[in-house]
């Protein structure tokens, strides 16, 4: 199971990270007013760290829909996954996978303005999605780093329409994956994308929080494999 880790705004944070055992790193770029946006120089210096790390893999996080850009901050950064964090549409998917060899993450909000979304998902998936991230829209409307929980049937009505793998964001925190259980058995469940949980009471990533969530959700059958 992956750990993501979003957010990560400095050497520090990365290095926090990595001792704490998680798998991806979310980097913003292009994310207008978002905390821990980056420049495409401060994208670049921070990813350096990310490809010094003995385990971590960036992963660009953006709201930008312009396939140039995009394929320039990845090729500044030498990024090799994208995460689609808005309403980005599959053409700018499938101009992504037609010139690259990006992993293509494609955000699905949960809430009840975003049914047209969900009609999109088979046009995703044919435009070469190669994982979806499952997260909840709050009540005003802001997508990302809400700490607002998932619906456990919203989840499970939108992971029984993919045939591509999905991560779960929303509300995750070290102690609740039991609430979770029908969602991490489903066949398509591939990890988890967390940001507030895993920052301490001055909003700064936390060693251990992080490995508190990873121990947590990476909880064992009973015969000591992991689940």
């Amino acid at each position: 199971m992956l750990v993501k880790i979003c957010g990560a705004a400095s050497a520090g944070d990365v290095a926090s990270l990595d001792r704490a055992g998680a798998d991806l790193v979310g980097l913003w770029h292009g994310v207008p007013g978002g905390r821990t946006d980056l420049t495409l120089r401060q994208l670049t210096v921070l990813a350096d760290a990310v490809h010094r790390t003995a385990r971590l893999r960036p992963v660009l996080v953006t709201f930008l829909d312009d396939a140039g850009a995009l394929r320039a901050a990845t090729d500044a950064a030498r990024v090799s996954w994208v995460q689609l964090h808005g309403y980005q549409p599959p053409g700018l998917v499938r101009a992504l996978k037609s010139t690259t060899d990006l992993t293509v993450v494609k955000v699905l909000h949960l809430g009840t303005d975003t049914r047209a979304e969900r009609s999109l998902i088979a046009a995703y998936e044919r435009a070469g999605t190669d994982l979806f991230l499952l997260d909840t829209v709050a009540g005003d409307g802001r997508i990302g780093s809400t700490g607002q929980p998932a619906d456990r049937a919203a989840v499970l009505g939108i992971a029984d329409r993919l045939s591509r793998p999905f991560l779960l964001a929303g509300g995750i925190t070290a102690d609740n994956r039991e609430d979770y259980r029908e969602v991490v058995d489903h066949p398509l469940f591939l990890g988890i994308d967390v940001d507030t949980a895993a920052r301490d009471p001055d909003g700064r990533l936390s060693t251990d929080r992080v490995t508190a969530l990873r121990r947590g959700w990476r909880a064992t059958d009973g015969s000591g494999v992991p689940g």
